[in-house]
């Protein structure tokens, strides 16, 4: 099919980008990344399949542009706040959790020397010439692939899951800068080493300078986010870094991939690194995956029987190599954590594709070895996600702690009320009433409400601290308290109306203040005046709530693409100190308070999901 340098092609690649992800909502098929599906779609319609898209260089630049992009948002993946965590194991960990970093470390050093006795054993076999090259490929893992799995299976911020972010950026990172050193070895020209070792030395000197002289007003412009100055400054950064690269003779890859990591290490605001995804994920790099299908040509490749016996022998060392590593999380985790993370670091793509175009540059592969290690990367994160959701345990959400102060006629229904409604309750009381001992209160005796007493209890490290014993001045005292030792929520009871009234003025930060009495003559007002809202929110039978977006997989999803609302009316997004009326076009953010009416089932299930 003949299209010369129009536009056509252009036009079906984008088209066929714009059409993947709609089919796969569409079609419910969310074990398959839109990447690899793009991919796919792309072997259909270039030279394996239709032959739809010809040469042309309007789709030559914009491909070059989504690798350079792509190369970018992996860098600006990395999380260096890793390099310096330490986690506890979760509940199904055994004493003593691991600590991220070096465990970690440890499994990365082993999948490192596993990939490079897997490449000289292909190269003892004659399967490849190439084995450096080979354990660079070998040991890298798909961000790409990886952060939104453990993002649906909500695994970030478990130990596991962060174990298995370390070993991601540790391996991603070692991967890219061992590509940069491997292509200028392999030149064998001092002059090459001395311009790379030149660009790296550029490359910090830049980041210096951003850091330190330029911090006020370009750093907050990208942390902020919501002017073009942040959005104009990472792009010239981006090309700044792909120009010096080229010049110094560097890979342009590596230059985009710094340039990621620099703004990643400015720890820009969510909102914006989302702006950057999308410029990137919406237009450029699907073009750029649609082309790496479309150049490939399967029928010469499956006609090889050494690439026929390559493809299988590069996947099982893939799995190899970063699979039995792994074992080492044995000591804190089950087998099914352990075999499940394993698998999910073997998924391989962005890094195999761009140093696929890179090697084929340089003359280190050719076409077969590319078609070849394309396949595998495509295949490894076909089979990886799948494998790591059926094989991982399902995690369930966490059950909203809440712990009150003060055993008395207010609290002890309403202790009963939120156990009912699957909240953890606990009572705390230095001396209760008799009728209150009863097995049926979640209730715990302590010697005194003193904050020592309280804390080796576990009252500080509740979601919720309620403070309502009948004494004003130990609630506020405690509240203080509370809030020095960093719990997320407190609510104290004041009924002095004097009292509540200078506490509200002096009250500690973020405190909730409390009084039956204000509260009794608020609802008595309500009742009179608006009779139907205080219905709804009374009543028994769970029609309204509210529920906290903790589930990061849902950050910066609009309201009409969540499948799971069903009848549920969301009425009010709280924000913060605002509120916002929502729409189908408002987009979730992590910590919204969203409150929500309809069917107690279908109010579960929202709250199931987006705890």
């Amino acid at each position: 099919m003949e299209h010369g340098t129009s536009l056509a092609s252009l036009m079906i690649v984008v088209g066929v980008a714009f059409l993947v992800p709609v089919l796969l909502h569409r079609l419910k098929i969310r074990f398959l990344p839109v990447v690899v599906a793009e991919i796919i779609v792309g072997i259909a319609i270039g030279r394996s399949g239709l032959n739809w898209v010809a040469e042309d260089p309007y789709l030559d630049m914009l491909s070059a542009l989504g690798l350079i992009y792509l190369m970018f948002l992996s860098g600006l993946e990395l999380d260096f706040t890793l390099l310096t965590s330490k986690t506890g194991g979760n509940n199904r960990g055994k004493s003593g959790g691991p600590d991220v970093m070096k465990v970690g470390l440890a499994v990365s050093a082993g999948a490192l020397l596993l990939a490079a006795g897997s490449a000289f054993a292909l190269r003892g076999a004659g399967l490849i010439e190439e084995p450096f090259f080979f354990a660079i490929v070998i040991s890298a893992i798909s961000l790409g692939v990886v952060v939104p799995v453990l993002k649906e299976k909500r695994l970030t911020e478990t130990a596991i899951g962060q174990i298995i972010l370390f070993i991601t950026v540790v391996l991603d990172l070692t991967a890219m800068v061992l590509l940069a050193f491997y292509i200028s070895l392999r030149s064998q020209d001092l002059y090459v080493m001395l311009q790379l070792a030149l660009f790296f030395a550029a490359v910090y000197l830049a980041y210096l300078v951003i850091r330190r002289f330029l911090n006020r007003k370009v750093s907050d412009a990208i942390k902020a986010g919501t002017v073009q100055i942040g959005t104009r400054a990472v792009f010239a950064l981006i090309l700044g870094f792909v120009v010096l690269s080229e010049t110094l003779g560097v890979e342009v890859i590596l230059g985009a991939f710094l340039a990621g990591a620099i703004v990643s290490l400015m720890l820009p605001k969510k909102d914006f690194v989302h702006k950057l995804e999308t410029f990137g994920y919406g237009f450029l790099i699907p073009i750029f995956f649609v082309m790496v299908g479309a150049d490939l040509e399967l029928g010469s490749l499956l006609r090889d029987p050494s690439v026929l016996a390559l493809i299988p022998a590069l996947l099982l060392c893939f799995y190899i190599s970063k699979m039995l590593p792994s074992l080492l999380l044995r000591r804190w985790y089950s087998w099914r954590e352990t075999i499940g993370a394993g698998v999910l670091l073997s998924a391989n793509l962005s890094l195999v594709v761009a140093a696929v175009e890179v090697a084929v540059k340089f003359g280190v592969i050719d076409e077969r070895l590319r078609g070849a290690l394309i396949l595998v990367a495509i295949l490894s994160c076909f089979v990886s996600p799948i494998v790591f959701s059926r094989f991982f345990p399902k995690t369930e959400p966490k059950r909203l702690a809440i712990g009150i102060v003060g055993a008395n006629h207010m609290t002890l229904p309403v202790s009963l009320d939120l156990a009912r409604e699957q909240y953890d309750v606990m009572l705390y009381s230095a001396g209760s009433p008799e009728d209150a001992k009863s097995s049926r209160y979640p209730l715990r005796e302590v010697d005194k409400l003193a904050p020592e007493t309280l804390a080796s209890a576990g009252l500080f490290e509740k979601d919720v601290v309620v403070l309502a014993t009948a004494d004003d001045e130990v609630n506020l005292a405690l509240a203080r308290e509370a809030r020095e030792r960093g719990a997320p929520r407190v609510i104290a009871r004041v009924e002095d109306p004097d009292r509540l009234e200078a506490a509200g003025n002096a009250a500690p930060p973020d405190v909730q203040l409390l009084s039956s009495l204000y509260a009794a003559r608020t609802l008595l007002k309500a009742v009179i005046e608006h009779p139907s809202a205080v219905k709804l929110i009374t009543q028994h039978d769970d029609s309204i709530q509210e529920t906290e977006l903790r589930n990061p997989a849902y950050d910066g999803v609009p309201l009409r693409s969540l499948p799971f609302l069903g009848g549920v009316l969301v009425m009010r997004i709280f924000r913060g100190d605002s509120f916002v009326v929502p729409n189908g076009n408002t987009e979730l953010r992590l910590g919204d308070r969203l409150l929500v009416s309809g069917d107690a089932e279908e109010l579960a299930a929202v709250q199931r999901e987006l705890a």
